[in-house]
């Protein structure tokens, strides 16, 4: 074997099956993370050779203003390959949270890979930034976080903003914003920047991302605000079981009521799932388990710009886009059960009406049948 040969870096899949993991688990999780992106079943097999070919691609996490949610959930993803295998060998070549090393090991392992991989690694960024005071409410190593920023993401290939602090400031930004919290798309030029929004973002979707640009090689297609489109192209509204609900103008009035209690819509509560882009409803969190509407609490709109200041958090929403019944569901869904109750009253009238008519022709016929019988 030649120097350059024994310096290669190992493929995903060789990772994979030196963590012990089978083939089967292998090929389970690229049809799961297929899936996850929206791709057909044949492009499978892109996934699978891309994981099997390809050498890991470097990886600089960043953590800012935030609070370690996005981390939490992405290693709590139900596949434990994406723990295992995504988390320990794309490979966080730096991340304050999860690498073994701190001080000067740390920072310089961060230089190593700024020099070494320039232009290939992946910067993922969890947190907001603060620029009020020149920044001083956010520092590491003796530097703020804006120059941090700036620092990592000149030679990145592309930069994924992690959960709601880094794509739309989330809390930190919220009125007042004291620190003026700024998202990570408002502070660089010229770099591609895709934003994973929630509070937290879903592990799978985290992870659906990063095994996009391993298999394609560029970054996912994004909706008009830079949202990955697999994972927040529908309303958390439109994949919501207790949707029926919502049509038939079912409502929870308070949290504590029998409405509740028999699963109704949470729209008079606050639940802003009919604004709100997220796969909330269909891929779900801690193994596809629950999510916050399936445990009875309204959706807070965490992945959208300004959630927390659109409005008082349990209040329904004055209005939102939409027709029809979208435009007051109140008024509709109170049409509907109208209707619905005319519907059913009419069908027991015509049916009546039928029975009646068939009894008087049996009658009608039993009596022919008794005048033949006597002549």
């Amino acid at each position: 074997m030649n120097s350059e040969a024994s310096k290669k870096q190992p493929t995903y899949y060789e990772e994979i099956r030196l963590k012990g993991y089978s083939r089967r688990d292998f090929m389970k999780f690229a049809s799961m993370m297929a899936a996850f992106m929206g791709l057909e079943s044949s492009a499978i097999g892109q996934v699978v050779k891309a994981l099997e070919t390809n050498s890991r691609v470097p990886v600089i996490w960043m953590h800012f203003q935030e609070c370690t949610c996005c981390s939490e959930s992405f290693i709590r993803s139900s596949h434990p390959i994406v723990a295992d295998i995504l988390l320990d060998m794309i490979s966080l070549d730096y991340s304050e949270t999860l690498m073994a090393a701190s001080g000067v090991q740390a920072e310089a392992a961060l230089k190593n890979t700024l020099e070494k991989y320039k232009g290939k690694y992946i910067l993922c960024v969890e947190g907001s930034v603060p620029v009020a005071a020149d920044g001083v409410y956010c520092m590491i190593g003796g530097k703020t976080s804006l120059q941090v920023l700036h620092e990592v993401a000149e030679g990145a290939a592309a930069v994924i903003a992690w959960g709601s602090c880094a794509s739309n400031g989330c809390v930190q930004s919220a009125k007042p914003n004291p620190t003026s919290a700024t998202p990570i798309h408002k502070l660089l030029k010229g770099i591609p920047v895709i934003k994973v929004p929630g509070c937290p973002p879903i592990g799978e979707v985290m992870a659906g991302v990063i095994v996009h640009y391993l298999t394609f090689g560029k970054i996912p297609e994004l909706d008009r605000i830079g949202r990955p489109k697999a994972f927040y192209s529908k309303r958390v509204h439109d994949s919501c079981y207790r949707r029926p609900f919502y049509d038939a103008g079912l409502f929870v009035e308070t949290f504590d009521d029998e409405n509740a209690k028999k699963g109704y819509c949470l729209y008079k509560v606050g639940c802003k799932g009919p604004s709100t882009y997220n796969a909330c409803g269909v891929m779900r969190w801690n193994e596809g388990t629950s999510f916050p509407i399936q445990s009875g609490h309204p959706c807070i709109g965490c992945s959208e710009e300004n959630f927390w200041d659109n409005g008082r958090m349990y209040e329904r929403a004055s209005a939102f886009s939409g027709f029809g019944i979208e435009a007051d569901a109140d008024k509709w869904g109170k049409v509907a059960l109208g209707v619905t109750a005319a519907a059913v009253a009419g069908h027991a009238i015509a049916t009546n009406i039928t029975k009646y008519k068939k009894i008087h022709e049996l009658e009608a016929e039993g009596k022919e049948g008794e005048k033949d019988v006597i002549s």
